[in-house]
């Protein structure tokens, strides 16, 4: 996975907390999950830029490509804290980058402030639900992944 730079200035960042629930049994978080969680952090990413996803007048996308680097495990407890940028938008598709860090501000247990444990890049393609092609993506949507963060929510 190619490393790219955020087209606004910062990235989103959420931070949450691991449960018991999605470990696996060796005790770190099952892989599957990573993708759950880069689906909590988009969706939390596009709430805070007022994008509908539900009911009329939302946008829908579908995930075309996921690719996830796994870099260090997580367990359970942990404060996680995602960040998410919008990578590149095409016409009809765009991609958005999402990390997974170790928070340990909130942790307190003195792992460094960068901890980063995995790397995830979506490419997701605007369609019409009905006929399961691809569409544009509207300008307004770009106007809203593209602006300067100004909000950072935990």
């Amino acid at each position: 996975m190619a490393a790219t730079e955020p087209l606004m200035s910062q990235p989103f960042r959420h931070v949450f907390r691991v449960r018991y629930a999605e470990l696996d049994p060796q005790g770190v978080v099952f892989n599957a999950r990573y993708l759950e969680y880069a689906d909590l952090i988009v969706t939390e990413y596009w709430d805070a830029r007022e994008l509908r996803l539900s009911g009329e007048g939302a946008l829908e996308f579908h995930v075309a490509k996921a690719e996830v680097n796994f870099r260090k495990p997580i367990r359970a407890n942990e404060f996680i804290e995602g960040r998410a940028w919008t990578a590149r938008i095409g016409s009809s598709s765009m991609t958005t980058r999402i990390e997974l860090h170790g928070h340990d501000e909130v942790r307190g247990d003195g792992a460094p402030a960068d901890d980063l444990r995995a790397e995830i890049e979506l490419v997701n393609v605007h369609v019409d639900l009905e006929t399961g092609k691809s569409m544009p993506i509207p300008q307004s949507a770009r106007d809203a992944l593209l602006a300067e963060e100004t909000e950072q929510r935990t």
